[in-house]
């Protein structure tokens, strides 16, 4: 897959404004030296990263370091975790994957978790030193064991064997050199765990059943890797699993992981971050693997104030970001502060609502080539809409809570009752669908601006004496 690369330095034209609001995260070094800003993490209430960081420093050399992040979507988890990489590297080198790209959302199983960790430490170990790597692959006698455990599975080894070939072929090597069998057996399990859903059920009942071998086989290959790198570069890998946390992923799946099979994750020898959904670490935090201390969030970054006046830090906080990537000329005058405080100082939502905003605006040949009043209007209100849906029934909510509940709960953490803030499932959903946004260590909470809205159009919220409506986008 060729990697995204965004020009860098802020947008000067409409037409290249949707090139550096890309959504996708800042993993570049270049990319976050560019566009990180450090304003937002200090608004959040306490350094994620540096504990995480602390804690990383603090175990290398010794018992691995585990821990959970949770975030609501679209608050630059993926960004922060650049940052933690950043900061342990050299004693850390980081092994990313996604959930949602590496794995079947849908279907994947613990062990597949296990094996492409697996493949990942041993393909990166076997990398030059130069290129992050220790040099030289796992022992033979490791990787006898990996194949091992797949010896009785005569598909998997026959299509393991074939790419054998390929790999040797590519390697200059021999197909029956353990390395090259290994390699092809790692090719054939990705293509598996990405398309789990069509495997077979005996393969599935067979290597669960053998999940604690397995297990075993994976620490002593990670125990292995990390001593070669701790010999060649004084570094040990750490695995950062994320998007498990995305909306796209089923809760059954999260809960089989996590909670089912927690003693996975307890037994792992190995450092690792791996994002869970809040509402995993909220109800169901005694049942995780990890202790409390190691399950950390990243707040979103407000607006409003408790009191729905203006956050000015949070706000300019969150307009240092856009004008990094953005020029403000681009914009008419108090358009780009009306998307801000639209966006509810999400990134994701800002960035979909200025990328709108311009291309609406050349869409009608904007005069000037700037977002104006109404490209912007348009742009809230396709947003708002979007908001409104969410606000229904979803497929992804436990149980089944009607509008009337939840647009009950809404305007009690609009008033700042703290009651609504012991968490239940209409809780939960509202966080799921950023309609209730959380800020900062005091956990405070604020409806969204745009949900703001939608509940002044019901007649839910009054709007004050001059027409406003506090907290919202009118």
């Amino acid at each position: 897959m060729q990697e995204h690369v965004m020009p860098i330095g802020p947008a000067t034209r409409l037409e290249d404004v949707h090139k550096t609001l890309s959504p996708e995260p800042l993993t570049r070094p270049d990319e976050f030296r560019a566009f990180y800003r450090e304003e937002v993490n200090r608004l959040r209430g306490g350094d994620t990263v540096g504990r995480l960081e602390l804690g990383l420093r603090r175990a290398h050399g010794g018992s691995p370091y585990k821990s959970f992040l949770m975030g609501h979507p679209g608050v630059g988890k993926s960004t922060e975790l650049t940052r933690l990489v950043q900061r342990v590297e050299p004693s850390f080198r980081a092994i990313r994957f996604s959930a949602t790209t590496e794995l079947d959302p849908v279907a994947f199983k613990p062990f597949d978790v296990l094996l492409l960790m697996m493949a990942e430490a041993a393909e990166r170990t076997a990398k030059a030193i130069d290129l992050g790597g220790a040099g030289q692959p796992p022992s033979e006698e490791r990787l006898k064991e990996i194949w091992g455990w797949f010896a009785s599975e005569e598909k998997t080894i026959s299509q393991a064997s074939s790419k054998a070939l390929e790999v040797a072929g590519g390697m200059g090597g021999m197909p029956d050199s353990w390395w090259a069998k290994v390699l092809g057996l790692f090719g054939t399990l990705r293509g598996e765990v990405k398309y789990a859903s069509v495997r077979e059920r005996t393969i599935v009942e067979y290597r669960l059943s053998r999940l604690s071998d397995l297990i075993e086989v994976t620490n002593r290959l990670l125990d292995e890797c990390n001593e070669k790198m701790r010999r060649a570069a004084r570094a040990e890998w750490l695995f950062i699993g994320e998007d498990f946390d995305k909306a796209g992923m089923p809760p059954g799946q999260i809960e089989n992981l996590f909670l089912t099979y927690a003693n996975v994750f307890k037994e792992l020898r190995a450092h690792m971050v791996f994002t869970i959904p809040i509402e995993l670490g909220y109800a169901r935090s005694a049942q995780l693997p990890f202790p409390s201390d190691r399950v950390l969030s990243i707040p979103d970054t407000p607006v409003f104030q408790p009191d729905h006046s203006a956050h000015h830090l949070g706000r300019e906080a969150v307009s240092s970001i856009l004008r990094a990537r953005v020029c403000p000329e681009l914009f008419a005058e108090a358009q780009m502060m009306r998307l801000i405080v639209a966006s509810g100082g999400n990134l994701r939502d800002l960035f979909a609502l200025v990328c709108h905003a311009a291309d609406t605006a050349l869409l009608r040949k904007a005069e000037h080539d700037r977002i104006q009043r109404s490209d912007a209007d348009a742009a809230i209100d396709a947003l708002r809409t979007e908001y409104e849906r969410r606000l229904g029934r979803s497929s992804y909510d436990r149980d089944d809570i009607p509008y009337e509940s939840k647009a009950d709960l809404l305007v009690r953490i609009y008033n700042q009752d703290q009651t609504a803030r012991i968490p239940d499932p209409a809780l939960y959903s509202l966080l799921r669908a950023r309609a209730v946004q959380e800020f900062d260590t005091t956990r405070w909470f604020g409806v969204h601006p745009l949900v703001v809205d939608v509940l002044t159009s019901q007649d839910r919220i009054p709007p004050s004496a001059d027409g406003a409506v506090p907290g919202g986008t009118r």
